[in-house]
């Protein structure tokens, strides 16, 4: 298969396709989205090495149980151990021994195939085109903040950050009804605040 792979530089290269474990897909990359985390891991964030890449869309082409077969997916990035009190929990997101899709211990979407545990998995409704499904991740993070923060509507909210996450975050908290600005400084993604 074909793999941007970052080692120090990024290269696209001929990769072996990853090997299913059990209890995971083969999934096979049909749009992946580029994150300011994906341009960090260049300059040297999280020290990683391999195949970047955590936003993206596939069609599963491999798995154990025959039903997720030909299903379009999205996936959580977070992957945990599985033994550890957070993930016996429901909180695989929060393992301290967690691989991150691309960005730590396990290789992303940059490539024409990647596996990952069926439990990470997302079913994308037929209705929701890949152009719109790739944005599930950094919207997933958007909505995060809504679980770990109590928001009221009548609040004044300051967002510092004018990138594809902060506009995200914009839309969600503007649907809460609170007082919004903005501070950025690209005045073209600025403008993206105000027609939202």
């Amino acid at each position: 298969m074909k793999a941007l792979v970052f080692d120090g530089r990024l290269r696209v290269v001929d990769h072996d396709t990853p090997i299913m474990e059990s209890g995971e897909a083969l999934i096979r990359v049909r749009v992946a989205g580029i994150c300011n985390t994906d341009i960090e891991i260049t300059k040297g964030y999280m020290d990683f090495r391999g195949i970047p890449g955590h936003e993206f869309v596939g069609e599963v082409v491999d798995c154990d149980d025959q039903d997720w077969i030909g299903k379009r997916v999205v996936s959580e990035i977070n992957l945990g151990c599985g033994k550890c009190q957070w993930c016996l929990s429901g909180m695989s997101r929060h393992c301290p021994n967690r691989t991150t899709l691309g960005i730590l211990g396990k290789d992303g979407v940059f490539a024409d195939y990647v596996t990952l545990p069926v439990e990470n998995l997302h079913v994308v409704p037929d209705s929701l085109p890949d152009s719109r499904a790739v944005f599930t991740e950094p919207l997933a993070a958007a909505l995060e903040i809504l679980q770990q923060v109590h928001v009221d509507p009548a609040w004044r909210v300051l967002i510092v950050g004018d990138g594809k996450l902060a506009i995200l975050i914009a839309r969600v908290l503007v649907r809460l009804g609170v007082d919004l600005s903005v501070l950025g400084i690209n005045p073209t993604k600025l403008e993206l605040f105000r027609n939202s």
